[in-house]
Formats: structure tokens, C-alpha cells, sequence
């Protein structure tokens, strides 16, 4: 009886710490509102001058954002406020990397010529480092506030409702380098060049998305300059563009 009893008794302990244990693994899980995106995209110039040198599948862009959705009363229509992060990269061909080309002109008395300016041009890499470059690109990271208007077919059920955005967004660059990648003596060398290169500090433009649940496709486009007005290559202003897929959990 007494071992009867015992058995019992570790059960009921066993089953109430088990009720304890679902219990709060349930309850620890944070429900977060919102949503996250990830957009994964490939860039392009527009009105980029001759020698731009830019190759296409390297040149790219990955995008992370939160936004929070506020429904417009009871219509299917919401406004999506976010922060974020895209990472961009333009990659290089033919050895090319920018660089400052007021840097590769010198004079014996370290004067500048009245004629030269702060440009920052494609030149051959060749010219900075030991040798030509096998591997070039240039990155810019900018923090992102991103304002959209939504349209969803079922508000109710995000996950399965086609869905429509039109929005746009403000660009602030914090992090910019040029990164170039040789082989020398039988090494590969990376080396970077870290600095804003002429590029605008602040950025803004449009953007739509279109599809279904958490899959859409996406476009994007500057209406801001790329560099600093005369700063870019060839001294020439010049915007962009970029297309891809987004994915989003809510």
C-alpha cells in the first residue's frame, strides 16, 4: 500500500512540475507586433557616365527593417512606420576601384592645381596598389526610416493576403569603403579603404512592393544623387535603382 501510495505521489509531483513546465514555456514565448522584412535585391545606375565599370550580379543589396502597422480604421488599408539597415554593394570590373584622383596628382612643391578638385573616379587599381585587382567593389551601410501605405485583400489573415505597398524612405550612410581584393608574391591581399568616397551622406527615395503574404517583389528608386554634387565619377550626378524579393514574418 505504502509503495502504491508512494508511486502516486511522485506522479502527482511529476505531472504538476510537467503542468508548471508547459506552463511557462508557453508563457515565455514574447509576442512581438509588427513585422520583420528582409529584402534581397540587385542594384543599377542610371545616367552613370561611361567608364562606370559595374558589374551586375555583384552589385547588390540586402535590406533588414521592422515596421509597425497602424489599420486605417476598419478598411483593408494600413500606414507602416519602420527602421532599418540596407547594405549595399557595387561591385567593379576590369580591375577599377574609385578613388580620389586629386590623390595621383603631385607636384614637386605640393601644390594643387587650381584645376583639380575632389572627384573620386574609376581608375585602374594598378595605379594605388602593387597590383591590378582581381576583386573590387565599393559598400555603403545606411541607417533607414522607411514610411509605406499598405493594401492587404485580407487584413484579417496577413499570411495569406495579396498585398500592395507604395512607400518611401530616408537613407543616412554611416558606414562607407572601397574594398579590393589582389594576389601578390602568391597571397591573396584584401585591402579597404574606409571613408564616405564623395558619396551623399543623406539619401531618399520611393519604393513599392507587390505579392503575397510573407513573398513579394520589390522596386526601389533613388531620387537622390549617388555622390555629392560633382564629386562622382566623371564629375557627373547620377542616381539609381534596385529590384529583388522581400520576405517578411509577422
Amino acid at each position: 500500500m505504502k509503495k502504491i501510495l508512494s508511486t502516486l505521489l511522485l506522479a502527482l509531483v511529476a505531472t504538476y512540475s510537467f503542468g508548471q513546465y508547459e506552463t511557462v514555456k508557453k508563457t515565455a514565448r514574447p509576442s512581438i507586433p509588427g513585422s520583420f522584412i528582409v529584402d534581397l535585391g540587385v542594384n543599377s545606375a542610371i545616367g552613370e557616365p561611361a567608364k562606370w565599370n559595374q558589374g551586375f550580379w555583384g552589385s547588390r543589396t540586402v535590406n533588414f527593417y521592422y515596421q509597425y502597422s497602424f489599420r486605417i480604421a476598419k478598411s483593408k488599408f494600413s500606414f507602416n512606420p519602420g527602421l532599418g539597415l540596407s547594405l549595399e554593394r557595387w561591385k567593379f570590373t576590369d580591375g577599377a576601384t574609385l578613388y580620389d584622383t586629386l590623390e595621383l596628382v603631385s607636384f614637386p612643391n605640393g601644390a594643387v592645381s587650381p584645376n583639380q578638385v575632389e572627384q573620386y573616379n574609376l581608375v585602374s587599381s594598378g595605379l594605388i596598389y602593387p597590383k591590378n585587382a582581381n576583386k573590387s567593389m565599393l559598400v555603403a551601410n545606411y541607417f533607414e526610416i522607411p514610411v509605406e501605405f499598405r493594401f492587404d485583400t485580407n487584413p484579417e489573415d496577413l499570411g495569406r493576403s495579396f498585398n500592395v505597398s507604395l512607400g518611401g524612405r530616408v537613407g543616412f550612410l554611416y558606414d562607407a569603403f572601397t574594398k579590393v581584393k589582389y594576389r601578390d608574391l602568391g597571397e591573396d591581399i584584401k585591402v579597404k579603404n574606409k571613408m564616405n568616397h564623395g558619396l551623399s551622406t543623406i539619401r531618399y527615395g520611393v519604393y513599392s512592393r507587390v505579392g503575397l503574404g510573407g513573398f513579394n517583389l520589390f522596386f526601389y528608386y533613388n531620387l537622390s544623387d549617388m555622390f555629392e554634387k560633382e564629386k562622382g565619377p566623371s564629375g557627373k550626378d547620377f542616381n539609381s535603382f534596385t529590384t529583388g524579393i522581400s520576405i517578411s514574418g509577422f
